[in-house]
């Protein structure tokens, strides 16, 4: 069970990057780059993963961090009071889900560190629950947007 803000776990990533030293580069490798997710197979996997990324011989390791903003649940709400449903009430678990995320404000949700090796990112992913809760809403948020309602008749 992972902490409820990863902020601990990354002051320890970059002390033990710098320890085997290593350098990090700040930035974030999306979905569209070539990609193998590294599998952790205890919770300080993300050390085993460290260690691969010297023996590979990377230079240096990418580190990105997500912070909950109060932003990010405004506009989360935002959408989905607008995409709600008729007959649907606003106090659906989306909406308290929603709201409860208020408690996370400036946590660390999310850590990504990453390597390039032979043309591929090599990468270590870990998510707090509330995290993945809040990128299950925006998904569904996302995915109601997309559905097109006719309300034409078509007699």
């Amino acid at each position: 069970m992972q902490p409820d803000n990863l902020i601990s776990l990354k002051d320890d990533m970059i002390a033990f990057i710098a320890g085997h030293g290593m350098r990090r580069f700040s930035g974030f490798v999306t979905e569209e780059v070539p990609t193998v997710i590294f599998e952790e197979e205890n919770s300080d996997g993300w050390k085993d993963f460290v260690e691969h990324a010297k023996a590979a011989g990377a230079p240096f390791v990418t580190m990105s961090e997500v912070v909950l903003e109060k932003s990010d649940i405004a506009i989360l709400l935002e959408q989905l009071r607008e995409q709600s449903f008729p007959g649907i009430p606003e106090d659906s678990s989306e909406m308290d889900d929603a709201e409860y995320l208020v408690n996370h404000v400036g946590k660390v949700g999310y850590l990504q560190l990453g390597f390039a090796h032979q043309g591929v990112m090599f990468i270590f992913e870990i998510a707090t629950d509330w995290y993945d809760r809040f990128q299950d809403l925006l998904e569904a948020v996302s995915d109601l947007g997309g559905i097109v309602v006719d309300d034409s008749d078509d007699e």
